[in-house]
């Protein structure tokens, strides 16, 4: 599991909780209604009905890899959930309990799959 370099931080109270799971490795993640709406909405208004599923794919993904950028951070990509062929969904291990702080279709398969 990946280690938590940001240090401990807790799910802030105004924050507001719209769901959670667990990684493939067991970690607790969570989706804040925050980063849900001035985030993920804002920028991909495709999933506002799909909130299940990018819960979903956090554990039922067929592909995950590290960010390219952020070493703390992993990308899941999940296939027929969603609005597109892969639903990306990205979770930032930079504090506990993980928050999922991105999430988008996607047409492609991933960049490094190699099935």
């Amino acid at each position: 599991m990946p280690s938590q370099v940001g240090g401990i931080l807790s799910v802030m109270a105004d924050d507001g909780l719209i769901g959670e799971t667990t990684d493939l490795q067991g970690a607790r993640v969570v989706l804040l209604a925050r980063i849900w709406r001035e985030k993920v909405l804002l920028e991909h208004t495709e999933l506002a009905t799909f909130t299940d599923d990018v819960l979903h794919a956090v554990t039922s993904a067929e592909h995950v890899e590290v960010d390219p950028v952020y070493p703390e951070r992993r990308r899941y990509f999940a296939s027929d959930i969603g609005p597109s062929r892969w639903l990306l969904v990205v979770v930032s291990y930079e504090q506990v309990p993980a928050r999922i702080i991105s999430a988008f279709g996607h047409r492609k398969d991933p960049p490094t799959w190699d099935a």
